[in-house]
């Protein structure tokens, strides 16, 4: 598809668009607000974890009751697009109370990049504490900038640990097999490295690496199929969705359905084809933010639908997928910047607003 056919597309897509509440197939029910949130997931009782940016991570109730900061966190670099990020939980948490925490660090001079953790969580009346953490990850090389970290955390039903890192808006360092960059990333559970990994004959950080050539993966989720899917920010326009499949290379910044910024053309998908193509793109951007795969039967025409946060597009974007295929189907415009969704208790849409007054938003169907 030439981007103008692309560009087309997405208008009619827009223009279909249901921006009125009153044609939504759900009511958004306001819970409370938070600054500038990152992230959320839910507790086996019910509660929230949400992750605030600048470097706290609250329990909050599904009424918006919301905990004193979780003590024990780890030193967060704060400002640009970094600070704290993804909060998820182990596998097994019922039984060992660990959790995975993404953030931005601070390195010697100007340099910083990401890193994951674990820790203990351990839980009172009003708050709790983070204890015996370890960091399991880090992106490497540390850069200078505050941009592009990516550093989404899914775990496979298998139990491994995928991460996403950004190309710290550095782009040569996603073709760069020297270095974690603009890759997603396959662990153990402990942060090692496991041996079918497509590349664990190598040294160092090379080992890690599942696939490359990403730019900023702001979003990452296992379909019904076990399948992953990650979505990733364009430069200027081409935002991604690609089915993430072992060692296999999707191009930047050699190629994107996107431009540079300066206006520089970049070549599209479809002139190199030894480079994986996205399944699906988006000209103009919709600025893909939180990411999830509904499960749930609440809204049971939904169940497998892959759900985008748009940041720039302010809306919420419903993926549908065929096999290896996928496709939007719907937009619904909330009026704000969509920073994270995910699937609660009973099987209802949680949405965490983008910004310093970000609001977060249950989903139940109106009917």
């Amino acid at each position: 598809m030439s981007r103008i056919t692309a560009f087309f597309l997405t208008l009619v897509l827009t223009a279909c668009a249901t921006g009125d509440p009153d044609s939504w197939p759900f009511v958004a029910t306001p819970v409370t607000e938070f600054n500038e949130p990152w992230a959320m997931t839910f507790l086996p009782d019910g509660r929230l974890l949400v992750s605030e940016k600048a470097g706290r991570l609250l329990v909050v109730t599904q009424s918006g009751e919301k905990s004193a900061p979780i003590a024990g966190l780890p030193d967060v670099d704060y400002g640009g697009q970094g600070g704290l990020g993804d909060i998820v939980l182990h596998p097994q948490f019922a039984d060992n109370g660990i959790v995975y925490i993404s953030y931005a660090e601070a390195g010697e001079g100007d340099i910083r990049g990401a890193a994951v953790a674990r820790a203990k969580l351990s839980l009172h009346a009003d708050g709790g504490r983070l204890s015996d953490l370890e960091v399991v990850w880090r992106q490497n090389p540390k850069v200078t900038g505050r941009g592009h970290y990516g550093h989404r955390i899914a775990f496979s039903a298998e139990g491994y640990l995928f991460i996403s890192s950004g190309e710290r808006q550095k782009f040569d360092p996603a073709q760069d097999m020297q270095g974690n960059l603009g890759k997603i990333i396959r662990l153990h559970e402990d942060g090692s490295v496991p041996v079918d990994n497509p590349f664990a004959d190598r040294d160092g950080v090379t080992a890690q690496i599942w696939s490359l050539g990403h730019r900023n993966p702001l979003g990452l989720a296992f379909d019904l199929q076990g399948r992953l899917w990650n979505h990733e920010m364009g430069p200027k326009h081409g935002d991604e969705l690609n089915l993430v499949v072992k060692g296999q290379n999707y191009g930047y910044p050699i190629v994107s359905n996107g431009d540079h910024y300066d206006g520089t053309e970049i070549p599209d998908h479809d002139t190199r084809p030894e480079f994986a193509p996205p399944k699906a793109y988006w000209v103009p951007a919709i600025s893909p933010a939180g990411f999830m795969i509904y499960t749930g039967d609440l809204f049971a025409d939904w169940r497998g639908s892959g759900f985008i946060g748009g940041l720039s597009s302010k809306a919420i974007v419903r993926i549908e997928f065929d096999g290896d295929e996928a496709v939007e189907a719907e937009r619904f415009e909330m009026g704000a910047r969509i920073r994270e969704i995910e699937q609660g208790p009973g099987s209802a849409i949680w949405v965490l607003e983008d910004g310093s007054e970000g609001r977060l938003l249950k989903l139940t169907p109106k009917n």
